[in-house]
């Protein structure tokens, strides 16, 4: 699929989640195969003031393009400036959230909120477009809730001022992350306009990824929640879509050797104290699956130093080992 003139290939991307998809997690995740990259999100109105934090936030590793770098904000100049300054990252497309849900985006008007405001959402769309020369998209929800879905006149508007292409979640602001996914509105999404259409929500097998694709038409699968202590799923769709077949879930060592992977990584770009930190709960997702999940998912809550990590590893090499896996 093309967004603009950026190419990507049609396999699965890699959603955008705040306090998730940093540096490191994206690298791995590209490893693995993610066709699409998309940055947290990062405030518009932080980058225009100069906030020191945020650029840690826009920083790229070449192997990662094609990616996208995400921008939150409801003020249409505000946008567009901040657009301007996160050309110096060099991403391939700028990514416009008007889909996140937590309160203290919403109730400052960016996000999911600027779905109940369409004609300012426009506006920011065209003030950005006008802004730079690399493609613009926009990541949105169903609508704000049951009684307000707007999803398929929100997208139209969002294409006539200018986006390159769109990625539906197929959840209400109010639903937040809770069941069940409308697929069909991505399906309406997709036959309502003419520029790409990523469809986004639950997509945590190569199987739920292939569905996706067949039951809604949409150009591109994005892959959130399901990715999370599971980046190998980006293989598992490549190889699904391509051949049909399914690999084998990887083993417990390899699940290890690529949570080491993922911690030493944040802890290189980040430094051991805040990245051990952060990785606390990559490591506790790394334990789904595993015997005695629970106590592992524990001992995951209090590491503080690299060799924390690496006795965690041993752990759930030990107990694989005693049970036959």
């Amino acid at each position: 699929m093309k967004i603009g003139t950026v190419n990507i290939e049609r396999t699965a991307a890699l959603a955008p989640m705040a306090g998730v998809t940093d540096q490191a997690f994206r690298v791995i995740c590209k490893e693995f195969g993610a066709a699409y990259l998309v940055t947290e999100m990062a405030s518009a109105k932080a980058m225009t003031m100069g906030d020191k934090k945020t650029p840690h936030l826009l920083e790229l590793d070449p192997i990662e393009h094609p990616v996208a770098i995400q921008l939150f904000g409801e003020e249409p100049e505000v946008m567009a400036q901040a657009a301007k300054l996160a050309l110096s990252y060099s991403p391939d497309i700028i990514d416009i959230n008007m889909g996140c849900p937590a309160p203290k985006i919403a109730t400052s008007g960016s996000g999911s909120a600027l779905m109940k405001t369409p004609e300012l959402a426009g506006n920011i769309v065209r003030a950005v477009k006008e802004a730079v020369d690399i493609p613009v998209t926009v990541k949105f929800r169903k609508g704000w809730d049951d009684e307000h879905v707007n999803a398929v006149e929100f997208a139209k508007m969002l294409e006539a001022n200018g986006a390159d292409a769109l990625t539906i979640h197929g959840r209400t602001r109010k639903q937040m992350y809770a069941p069940p996914v409308d697929i069909d509105i991505i399906r309406q999404v997709k036959q309502a306009v003419s520029i790409p259409v990523i469809g986004n929500g639950d997509v945590d097998s190569a199987q739920s990824a292939v569905q996706m694709y067949e039951r809604t038409g949409c150009d591109l699968v994005m892959i959130g929640r399901g990715a999370l202590g599971k980046p190998w799923l980006f293989s598992q769709v490549r190889q699904y879509l391509q051949s049909g077949t399914l690999p084998p879930e990887p083993g417990v060592e390899e699940k290890m050797q690529v949570m080491l992977r993922h911690i030493a990584l944040t802890c290189e770009l980040k430094g051991e104290y805040i990245g051990m930190k952060e990785c606390r709960k990559h490591a506790s997702w790394y334990m789904k699956g595993m015997r005695g999940a629970a106590v592992l998912r524990e001992e995951s809550s209090h590491l503080s130093f690299f060799e924390d990590a690496k006795q965690l590893a041993r752990h759930v090499l030990d107990k694989a080992c005693h049970s036959g896996e």
